[in-house]
């Protein structure tokens, strides 16, 4: 799936993995929600067979919100209402053709703000509570 959506995206950074080994997908969740939290990148996409495990992981870092999607709509709405900045994607169960149009919808959909922003400054504030 990586392989295929590269294709379709500009300017992306692979992280890895660059085999088709098993590894431990905290490893490649850690590194792109550490650039995230960071800021050295704005965005960033995960994808593993369910998705859940990147999300898991992503999500413990300051800053990142990863958001598992498995169709368009979540995944505008994850970017509209909850400023989404990791895209997961469950790669058993998402054949090809609906990941790009996921990741289309993703990338070109802007978050609203408004009532949205308080939503996020409590986010915020809940992950500043465990420091």
């Amino acid at each position: 799936m990586k392989e295929a959506l590269k294709e379709s995206i500009s300017g992306m950074t692979d992280v890895g993995t660059y085999s088709d080994e098993p590894v431990d997908y905290p490893d490649f969740a850690s590194k792109v929600a550490r650039a995230i939290s960071v800021g050295e990148f704005d965005r960033g996409i995960l994808i593993c067979g369910s998705g859940v495990g990147m999300s898991i992981v992503a999500n413990k870092f300051p800053g990142v919100r990863a958001a598992l999607c498995t169709d368009t709509d979540t995944a505008r709405m994850s970017r509209m209402h909850n400023d989404a900045n990791i895209l997961v994607l469950a790669g058993r169960s998402t054949n090809i053709e609906t990941a790009e149009a996921i990741v289309d919808v993703w990338l070109h959909t802007e978050f609203e703000g408004g009532r949205h922003q308080r939503r996020l400054d409590k986010i915020k504030n809940i992950e500043g509570e465990d420091k």
